[in-house]
């Protein structure tokens, strides 16, 4: 078979599974899972045919996908590929670019940089920031939190390239009692112990409280959230960044979804937002982009292009190449899915996608409650918490949620306890998923 008619049949069974995407079960049933014991194999001495591989991969892999493509995945904020970004990202493969600088890749290039000021206008942030497109919220994270090291240790007169961290001024990082674990990893991985964060208390809604925010200096990094990871609720950004900005801090804000909402209805939430000086975002959540599709965001464009700059004597870029305000060098080309999204969407349709699931959320919350459900959280945006009776009682019912094919959602753990965590962010998702949702949990409630 020729590379050609490989393609064509990989689009033929691709086409398949998208017909069938609104019936699959949320998560795989025994049986699916039980088949991927044939992918335990030994590495072949001699290749084997591409049509098999291709074969196994779709009649033992498919019926083993959580559908998290579908309609009725409430899970950990999956968004749904929008057909428009999914199609970008097959062409793309096709392209098979290297997307690093202008001359490995002009098509790129031109798209990502075209994507990154349309970000900036669609989240109203300022027009003069970088727009780096990582892998993930952890990464994009790391590369901000590299930029705002560099930048308080230079006010400091001490050059991080040159001379490392040994001997270096001590930065300060401050971070919400209910930080989420990317930003965690990301200090961890520059070297900031979890013991020597500093933690600010939170109040009933897991947002930091003004009152008794740490002290900041010009030696403090202020990490922010926009959509707390189980709740939805937004730190008070308006008053903290306000007190940050006057005692000289940096400000990062991780909005891995909830910096959507300022496209939207809810924009309110987000107010003062715009004063920070780093913001991470995902694509892939909120937005509906296919997966490893992230955001970075950095006001100060010199500090992110000389924080991540990777020009070699045989590949130079300018300053905002993606090469240098990313982690990657050899990289795919993040930012043309995120383009396609918007460009079909436009300003209005981003903002309906997020109105649709944050008033969803709100219905599925009221009739929760009138089963006897307690909502844990404020349902603010597209978010929520909920238990039923005791802990048992809580993961009994999820369980039979799931076996009945209504969706899939999470357990988690909310002031001490497991609870329920339901997100709604696919654009497939209708109001008669949730509805379907609402009345299996409230007849799991009742048997």
């Amino acid at each position: 078979m020729s590379e050609l008619e490989l393609m064509a049949e990989a689009d033929r069974r691709a086409r398949s599974y998208l017909e069938g995407i609104e019936q699959r079960l949320p998560f795989p049933d025994q049986a699916a899972r039980a088949g991927l014991s044939v992918f335990s194999e030994l590495l072949p001495d001699e290749g084997r045919d591409a049509v098999e591989t291709l074969q196994m991969l779709d009649i033992h892999g498919s019926p083993a996908t959580t559908a998290s493509n579908g309609p009725r995945y409430f899970g950990f904020v999956i968004g749904a590929s929008l057909p428009a970004a999914a199609a970008a990202e097959r062409l793309m493969l096709a392209w098979d670019q290297c997307a690093a600088t202008y001359d490995t890749s002009p098509i790129a290039a031109t798209i990502e940089k075209i994507a990154g000021r349309w970000l900036l206008d669609a989240l109203d942030l300022p027009r003069e920031s970088a727009v780096g497109f990582g892998t993930s919220a952890t990464a994009c994270a790391l590369s901000c939190l590299s930029a705002a090291r560099r930048s308080l240790l230079l006010r400091q007169g001490w050059d991080i390239e040159r001379d490392g961290l040994f001997g270096a001024p001590e930065i300060r990082v401050v971070v919400s009692e209910t930080v989420h674990i990317t930003v965690r990893k990301a200090l961890r991985l520059l070297g900031f112990g979890s013991v020597h964060l500093v933690t600010a208390p939170v109040d009933a809604y897991g947002r930091i409280d003004p009152d008794r925010l740490p002290p900041l200096d010009e030696k403090t990094i202020l990490c922010l959230q926009a959509g707390e990871v189980n709740t939805g609720e937004f730190d008070p950004l308006a008053v903290l960044i306000d007190a940050a900005t006057k005692a000289k801090a940096w400000v990062h804000v991780d909005g891995a979804f909830g910096l959507w909402a300022r496209t939207s209805s809810r924009r309110a939430l987000t107010e003062g937002i715009e004063g920070a000086d780093s913001w991470t975002t995902d694509g892939h959540k909120w937005l509906n982009t296919p997966y490893d599709g992230a955001v970075a965001i950095c006001r100060d464009a010199e500090a992110l292009a000389q924080a991540m700059n990777s020009d070699a004597v045989y590949a130079t870029a300018s300053a905002d190449a993606q090469k240098n305000l990313t982690l990657e060098f050899s990289r795919r080309a993040r930012g043309i899915p995120i383009w396609a999204a918007l460009r079909t969407l436009g300003r209005a349709g981003v903002a309906q996608l997020v109105d649709r699931h944050c008033n969803e959320a709100a219905w599925l919350a009221d009739r929760l409650r009138e089963s006897g459900f307690d909502v844990l959280n404020r349902v603010v945006l597209n978010q929520l918490v909920v238990r039923y009776g005791t802990d048992e009682q809580t993961a009994q019912i999820r369980q039979t949620v799931i076996d009945t094919g209504a969706g899939w959602f999470g357990m988690t753990v909310w002031q001490g306890r497991p609870a329920l965590r339901i997100s709604l962010s696919s654009w497939r998702t209708e109001h008669q998923d949730v509805a379907g949702l609402a009345e299996a949990l409230s007849t799991a409630a009742r048997n």
